[in-house]
């Protein structure tokens, strides 16, 4: 992922053409990720195409998941993992593999598509493409937390006295920042929280620590969010100064010109790469494949970050960013940052119902 920014500068390929007239029409079905296609990113598809998106929007990896398995992938043509939930989606059996003739993937970043490729390639076949990436790390109120720079930035740091009552963030997320604070500190060793992904015996070794101390320490949470908007209202409605977040949300309203900012702790900012994926009882195939080959165009890559406050993964996209989304990126991502982001590994099932059990316990404590 670091070497992204620099590749965005390669050459980028002609403009975008429909060549197929059978799938420059009809409708196409999505599930997706409710931040991450601003507008006028699907107005400006069916201008081009004549298609007709129907978007069905979610928050988190698990509705997703649980909506997939409910109907077994019917009435959606493409949906949209996190590049660690690879294992999951495998074992859930919905998605169909890629036709590589049929997509146009030299645009996108090789450090991106490899994050596909890597651990979405099973059976003969590619089930997973890149959308855009970002990270989550800590979030703050710069007119009420003045101060903070990235020299001394922490997970823990969202446990300092001050910020009691002040704080948000998602339960899951906060058990593993707080193991990478407790790695890079030395008071929990941890292969900077790799081990817990060894083994079920590991991760409840290591988990087993982490979940008492949120415990006796969740006063100093506000609120649990669980979606952009509602992270966004944390900071803007709900008294919240500080937090653990993705940057989209925090980078939305700083882009607005709203006192918060985002950064990349010590321990290293959390990154993900969301993606698309066909999935097996697709009706709109040809339609799907025209989708993606557009969001892999410079120009829309570039419009989903500016709207959105992610990242883009296609080269010649930093040519189309706007100068507040760049400035954004560079504050955000200071020093060594790029280089000490922590990418999220594979995430078997076991670790998943894991992890949920740990989350639920410290939210109802």
């Amino acid at each position: 992922m670091k070497g992204a920014l620099a590749a965005g500068t390669m050459a980028a390929a002609g403009p975008y053409l429909v060549r197929d007239a059978f799938s420059s029409s009809g409708e196409l079905n999505i599930l997706n990720w409710a931040d991450e296609l601003p507008e006028p990113v699907l107005p400006e598809f069916t201008k081009k195409t004549g298609i007709k998106v129907n978007s069905t929007p979610f928050s988190q990896n698990e509705e997703q998941i649980n909506k997939l398995q409910a109907t077994e992938g019917e009435g959606f043509d493409l949906c949209a993992p996190t590049r660690d939930r690879a294992p999951q989606f495998q074992e859930l059996g919905v998605l169909a593999p890629y036709d590589m003739a049929k997509l146009k993937l030299d645009n996108v970043l090789p450090a991106m598509l490899e994050g596909s490729t890597s651990v979405w390639t099973w059976d003969g076949g590619l089930y997973h493409v890149p959308h855009c990436w970002g990270s989550e790390a800590i979030a703050w109120r710069s007119d009420l937390a003045p101060g903070l720079t990235y020299d001394k930035l922490s997970y823990g740091t969202l446990w300092a006295p001050e910020f009691k009552g002040k704080m948000q963030g998602r339960p899951h997320s906060l058990l593993l920042g707080i193991g990478l604070w407790w790695d890079k500190t030395g008071k929990l060793p941890s292969n900077r929280m790799m081990d817990a992904f060894k083994d079920e015996a590991t991760m409840k070794k290591i988990y087993d620590q982490i979940l008492p101390f949120a415990i006796e320490n969740k006063a100093q949470v506000k609120q649990f969010w669980d979606s952009a908007d509602n992270t966004k209202s944390g900071f803007m409605e709900n008294g919240c100064v500080i937090g653990q977040t993705w940057d989209g949300p925090a980078l939305s309203l700083k882009k607005d010109g709203k006192p918060v900012t985002y950064m990349a702790p010590q321990e290293g900012a959390i990154a993900w790469i969301d993606g698309w994926s066909l999935i097996k009882a697709a009706k709109n195939v040809p339609q799907a494949y025209e989708f993606v080959n557009f969001m892999h165009t410079p120009e829309i890559s570039a419009m989903v970050a500016n709207g959105s406050g992610y990242n883009p993964v296609v080269k010649g996209a930093d040519k189309f960013l706007s100068e507040v989304a760049k400035k954004n990126f560079a504050e955000a991502y200071p020093g060594n940052a790029l280089d000490n982001l922590w990418n999220r590994p594979p995430e078997p099932s076991w670790y998943a119902e894991l992890r949920t059990q740990y989350a639920e316990k410290f939210k109802a404590a």
